[in-house]
């Protein structure tokens, strides 16, 4: 628990824009790292705008 505690502060960080599209020009959104370890693919890292919410 206290692991989890430890982390919950950062659930309400926002990245902004600037920081959203400096990330996705090192990776583009829905590049998969470990698609061995996947069984499927969000909506949210096919679609950039729905990552912007």
């Amino acid at each position: 628990m206290d692991h989890l505690r430890s982390h919950l502060a950062a659930a309400d960080t926002v990245l902004p824009a600037d920081v959203l599209d400096a990330i996705d020009a090192i990776v583009a959104p829905g590049v998969d790292l470990a698609a061995h370890e996947k069984n499927d693919t969000p909506p949210a890292l096919l679609e950039p705008a729905l990552r912007r919410r």
